[in-house]
């Protein structure tokens, strides 16, 4: 992903402690202000999962949209999606997220299965989503009616 392209967005739990967890540490991680974000719950990533065949009602994944608009949108899943985001924070994260790539996939996504599923048990669990703080409201699309970040 170049600076160019279209913000990268984040699709996840908004309910999960830690997917807002995450939230919150790629919000102060992220020094060049790329990332985007809408909760899984919310009708624009509805919107998104489905133009892709991606079940809007399976929450126990992370998704990153990548080129969000044009033709070769995509979207990264599950391990795919957390090593986008740590390429795209770059620094020391960046090369985490290469030395992650180098194992095969089926074991970062058991890894990441075996975490989604015990995530509400060990991180706990909102009766509703976060409310983002106003300097960084701008960034969650569900929250804005247009869904432009």
């Amino acid at each position: 992903m170049s600076a160019s392209s279209p913000n990268p967005i984040i699709l996840y739990d908004g309910v999960c402690g830690l997917c807002n967890r995450l939230v919150q540490f790629i919000l102060k991680h992220d020094s060049r202000d790329r990332f985007r974000f809408a909760s899984l719950q919310s009708d624009f990533a509805s919107q998104v999962l489905r133009r892709h065949g991606a079940l809007p009602e399976d929450l126990d994944t992370m998704y990153v949209v990548i080129d969000r608009g044009l033709r070769e949108e995509r979207i990264a899943s599950r391990s795919d999606a957390a090593i986008s985001v740590l390429q795209e924070l770059g620094g020391g994260w960046s090369g985490l997220g290469i030395a992650l790539r180098a194992l095969p996939l089926w074991l970062r996504n058991w890894g990441y299965n075996l975490v989604a599923r015990n995530r509400y048990r060990t991180f706990g669990k909102y009766d509703s989503c976060l409310i983002p703080s106003a300097k960084d409201r701008h960034k969650f699309l569900d929250l804005n009616q247009n869904g432009v970040g």
